[in-house]
């Protein structure tokens, strides 16, 4: 099998290295991610100048990897289109720093590199966990979940969209399944204004976190410690 990631906080950030990690256990690994930090880009494309890629490095090995100053969705398109020999098998998003659930994802350019992904009729998924230095919920289930899904791979326009809770292992209630896009906002948006001396009006985003969300949600599913798993489909 062959698999290509991507992500949207860097070619060598940990989430993308972990997954890496994971995933080659189950065939050849390809990664084409962007050179730096690429969050709330959606599914944005770069398409009235060029962009570049170079191969790099990368700390798992096996792994073939190039960097790219596009975005998410690019490195998307460019692996499937003219870095990889052949067409992936299955394409991976994340694993996301910080959680795309609810009205979030339609910002995530992990769900946009994803939707790309599925646009081109190839099985995707999208993984996220909370901020935080601690994986082992994440690392726990990873593995578990993927081997699950590779037995039910979406038609294009639809992508498997997993979060892992930020809670310790031993507070993990485990994973729930067809859990459904939350209508809730998972931050009551704000913003912080500052009047400059040049006339103009500053604006900074300054959200407020939201701890209430709707039974059988992405989000609800999150805020009681458990991992979550659904799908979405078509964002763009």
């Amino acid at each position: 099998m062959k698999i290509l990631i991507t992500n949207d906080d860097g070619v060598l950030a940990d989430g993308i290295v972990r997954l890496a990690e994971a995933a080659k256990e189950f065939g050849e690994v390809w990664v084409v991610a962007p050179d730096g930090q690429r969050s709330a880009a959606s599914h944005s494309l770069t398409l009235r100048h060029s962009f570049e890629a170079w191969e790099i490095e990368f700390p798992v090995p096996g792994v073939k990897a190039y960097a790219c100053n596009g975005m998410p969705a690019d490195c998307v398109r460019i692996g499937i289109l003219n870095i990889m020999p052949e067409k992936p098998d299955w394409i991976l998003a994340g694993i996301n720093y910080g959680y795309n659930v609810g009205s979030d994802i339609q910002y995530s350019a992990t769900a946009g590199a994803a939707f790309e992904g599925s646009f081109h009729k190839i099985p995707t998924i999208a993984f996220s966990e909370g901020i935080s230095e601690k994986h082992v919920t994440t690392d726990r289930y990873l593995r578990e979940i993927f081997v699950k899904l590779l037995e039910k791979p979406l038609p294009s326009g639809q992508i498997w969209n997993v979060n892992f809770p930020e809670c310790s292992l031993e507070k993990c209630g485990g994973v729930l399944y067809d859990r459904t896009v939350s209508t809730d906002e998972f931050y009551k948006d704000r913003y912080k204004e500052e009047h400059l001396e040049n006339g103009r009006i500053s604006f900074m985003v300054d959200g407020i976190r939201n701890w209430v969300a709707s039974e059988g949600t992405d989000l609800k599913a999150i805020l009681d410690g458990y991992v979550s798993v659904g799908i979405v489909t078509n964002i763009s």
